[in-house]
Formats: C-alpha cells, structure tokens, sequence
C-alpha cells in the first residue's frame, strides 16, 4: 500500500525512537495503544504539522480499509490501536486455516472480527481439521453470518452442523466440499436457514453411506433457493426431494454425479417450472433428459458437456420448445452425435443466441450459415477441437456473423488464409483468440492484426499442455499470450493489402517485409513437432 505522509511518518519515527526510552511523549504519541486513552490515535507527525488523518472519521476510514488488499490492512492495522479496532470492525470477509489449532483463538479472533458476514473455513487434506466445538463457537460470535465456505473440514460431524444452523439462520449461501458429515447435517441446515438462496455440494462423503443416503428435502428453504450445485455425488438423487421442493429455483448444475438422471429430469421439469440454467456435466443422461427439460420454456443457459448419450434429436426437440436460449455450450466429446442437424434446429428456433461454444463438434459451412443467418445476436463463438472447421468455414463466420464481437478458435483446421477473411468480415469484432491452430503462423496473427488496428489477436504461445475441453469455462479461457507484432508495419503498406484483393494479401504482405524466409525456417524447425 502507498502509505500517507502522516502514517509513514509515524512508523518512521517508531523505528528511530525504539532505542530511546527516555522520550516518554514522543513514545506516547507513536504507541497509543500504551497511552491511558486507548481509544484514541491523535497526534502530530513529524515536523510539527497536525495529524489530519486521525481527524477522518470512522466511516472514512472504515471505506478507506474495505479498499485495500489483505496484506496492507493488517499493515494498518498495527499503527494504532484505533486502526486495529476500525479495521476489525469493518472486515465483513474472511478465510481462515481452520486446522485443529485455530480452535484456541476462535473467541479472540471474532471478538475483533465481529462483523464478518462471509466465512470461509478451509483445512490441509494432511492437517486435523476444527471439530463440531469450534464450528459451533464460531456461530455463536458470528450470528449475522451469510455465506459460509468449507473445504476438507473433515471433523465436522451431523451434530455440528446442526448447531451451527439453528445459530446462524439467515445463512444465504453454504458450500461444502470434501467434508464428512451426511444427510443429518444437511437436513438441520435446510430446515433451519429460511434465507439459504445458494447450495453447492461437493465430495460429500457421508452420503454414499446406505443409513445417511436418506431423502433430504428442502425444509423451509424450500422458497428462498435459487441455486443448487451437485458435483461428484455417489449419491446425489438423494437431493431429488431439494431441487423438486425449491419453488423458485433457477440455475441447477449437475456434474459428475452417477446414477441416471432422465426420469428425475423428468420430475425436476414437471415440477420446477422457474429454471433458468441448467448444467449438465459428465452425466448419464439422454435425448429423454433433454426432452424433460425442454419444458422449462423460460430456459436461458444450457451446458451439455461430455454427455455422449445426447444427439441431434434431443437438442431438436428442445430447440422447438425453449425459444429464449441465449447461451450454448456443447462438448460433444468426439461421439459426433450432435452436428449441423442440431445446430440448424438452434439457428432456427432459437434467434436469441448470444454465446456459442462448441468443443468436439464438427459443424460445417451449412449449420454456421444457418447460425450466422438466424441468430443476429450472436456475439460470442468459440471452436475447440473440431476437425470440420477449416478455412471455408472462417470465411463463413467472416461474411455473415455482423454482430460477434468475440471468437475462439483452438485446434481446428485454420490457416493463415483463413483469417484474411476476418480482416473485413465481422465488424463488430473485438477478440480473436487462436490456440493450437497448425496452420496459423505468427506472421499471419501479425497481418491480422496490423490490418485491423483496432482487434486484439491472441496467439497460442506453443508450449504442450494438458487438453481438457471443458465448457464450464467458455472453451476460451485457456493460458494464451497477447500477440505483439515485432514489426512496425507502414500504414501506406498495411492499406494497400486492406483494399487489394483477398487472394494473395497474406503472402503479398510477407514478401514486402521479407519475411518469406523467416516462414520458412518456422515451418522446417516445427515439422517435427506437428508430426509427433
């Protein structure tokens, strides 16, 4: 943090008079905390001038400190005992080590931190975590707790969770992962929290057991629940009674739950009518799951990754039914069960798309047409892992999609000549992004980037990487380097390949800077890495 003249100067002066004990008033002005008037941190600072800092008040400094990072409020908070004080009391977040040892401290951290309103407690796989004692004191000092985070808690039991519910109940938003406790501890939360909006469950151990895989319904936050998050459950239909009982719910996220999902889809959709967003992630269900929730017509999200029972017939169908579709993440995994014949029914009966993104899809030049053609909204694409898009089908995008603004391609069949038709295309584009594209070179991300000014290029830094194509993300929030042209391109040279035609710009421009060479030395030195 840049300190101000007056707090540098007052911790300056603290270091030079540590040695001199005699100064009984300076060392009273620069350790309050050792004056009578412990609440009080005014003073002058060096030089004579008055303290104006310490005439700020409260609220002031209050806002001052919510700005800061974490590291420069506990700087702060070591200046006076007034600082300690107002830094502690306007702290409404925090993330705490929550091993055994944490439980001797807990009275005295919160009695500081007395208005902390988000809470996350996370433990080392390899340390002993708090118990149901410590969870349990922390609810009694922080009854005003909304959010509460717990990661590898691994002493929590049902009996600490149940007293941490009735303590806390207007808890908004619970997210447990990897802990122990089981279907008793759940159910006390539901029942107790008539606030809870957001429950995200994770590697929740307990439940696989055959006494805690009991029902769990919603109990009175049966209204308030807006989103449910259910990831790597061996028994995760136990939440069945939760998701169908919340009235109001609207995004669900299904991920990595066994078991097969299509005929409780089909009871979630008949009853939950208010949903919103649907994940469906590495999940044994069907065209009868996406036939189910294509009754939710006010369906706005939809991510279906790594589904391979899904195909075409499915997504028609919900394509007809759930018209306001604005996002669309499809990783079909290279089953090649969801192609143009999908896609078309997209284009076609869902003319909101937004966001597009396909990985393990191979569409061609007829469904991107259908796209482009339709869905005059669509302003982002991206591309990932298709051995169908090529060139052809870029100059599709560049021709008809008016309204993209962001595109992502990764691993797809692309060419320098492919991006000539970005150059003109898509007006609106703002970002391109282009991973593992072969056939891409850094001279052709130059050009593209030299004959629209305004567009930012990212280019694949080459360096091997672990492929894991999950939508979650977008399929275009991958580690990429912004591409930075190291040739300063005349503007004279740079217009007459804009207006000059299409074919033969790319190696036009290479040849005026005689880089023609260069090319070609790139190309041999990465035969042996294409190849293998």
């Amino acid at each position: 943090m840049g300190q101000s003249t007056s707090t540098a100067a007052i911790l300056g002066r603290r270091e030079i008079n540590q040695s001199d004990t005699s100064k009984t008033k300076s060392m009273a002005l620069i350790y309050p905390m050792h004056v009578e008037d412990t609440g009080g941190y005014e003073g002058m600072i060096d030089g004579g001038g008055p303290d104006y800092i310490s005439t700020l008040p409260e609220d002031c400094l209050a806002c001052i400190f919510q700005s800061l990072g974490s590291g420069d409020r506990k700087r702060c908070s070591l200046v006076c005992r007034g600082w300690l004080r107002i830094e502690g009391q306007s702290r409404h977040r925090l993330s705490l080590n929550a091993n055994s040892e944490l439980f001797p401290i807990i009275s005295s951290l919160f009695s500081r931190f007395d208005a902390v309103t988000k809470l996350a407690l996370k433990c080392d796989r390899r340390s002993v975590s708090i118990g149901d004692e410590g969870l349990i004191l922390i609810s009694l000092k922080c009854r005003n707790l909304t959010r509460l985070k717990l990661r590898a808690c691994r002493e929590l039991t049902d009996a600490g969770m149940e007293g941490f519910a009735k303590n806390c109940k207007g808890l908004k938003k619970l997210s447990c992962g990897s802990c122990t406790f089981g279907a008793k501890g759940m159910k006390a939360v539901l029942d107790n929290c008539s606030a809870l909006e957001e429950l995200s469950v994770k590697r929740l151990r307990s439940i696989t057991d055959g006494a805690a895989a009991e029902p769990i319904g919603p109990g009175v936050a049966a209204s308030s629940l807006k989103t449910i998050c259910l990831k790597e459950l061996y028994n995760g239909h136990c939440f069945g009674p939760v998701i169908i009982g919340a009235k109001n719910l609207r995004t669900l996220k299904l991920i990595k739950c066994p078991g097969d999902w299509d005929k409780l889809l089909q009871v979630i959709a008949d009853r939950v009518t208010s949903l919103v967003e649907i994940h469906l992630e590495r999940l044994q269900v069907s065209d009868n799951g996406l036939v189910a929730i294509s009754s939710c017509l006010d369906l706005e999200i939809l991510h279906l990754v790594k589904t391979p029972e899904c195909t075409n017939m499915g997504l028609v169908l919900l394509a007809d039914r759930c018209r306001l579709l604005r996002k669309l993440h499809i990783d079909g995994w290279k089953a090649n069960r969801i192609g143009d014949e999908g896609l078309i029914a997209v284009a076609k009966g869902c003319s909101n798309l937004q966001e597009l993104v396909l990985i393990g899809v191979n569409p061609t030049k007829l469904s991107l047409e259908s796209l482009a053609s339709n869905c005059k909204n669509l302003e982002r694409l991206a591309l990932c892992g298709s051995d169908s898009v090529g060139d052809a089908e870029i100059s599709c995008i560049g021709a008809k999609c008016v309204a993209l603004k962001k595109l992502c391609i990764k691993s797809c069949l692309v060419s320098d000549q492919g991006l000539e038709a970005l150059a003109d295309g898509c007006p609106n584009l703002v970002k391109v992004k282009l991973k593992k594209c072969k056939g891409v070179t850094p001279e052709g991300a130059e050009w593209l980037r030299t004959a629209r000014e305004s567009l930012a290029v990212n280019l694949d830094n080459g360096e091997p990487e672990h492929q894991d194509a999950s939508a979650s993300d977008g399929g275009a929030q991958e580690n990429v380097v912004e591409f930075r042209p190291p040739i300063q391109v005349p503007s004279q040279v740079a217009a007459a390949n804009i207006v000059s035609g299409s074919t033969g710009r790319l190696s036009s421009w290479k040849s005026r800077l005689g880089v023609a060479s260069i090319l070609r030395r790139w190309s041999s030195g990465n035969s042996s890495v294409r190849g293998s």
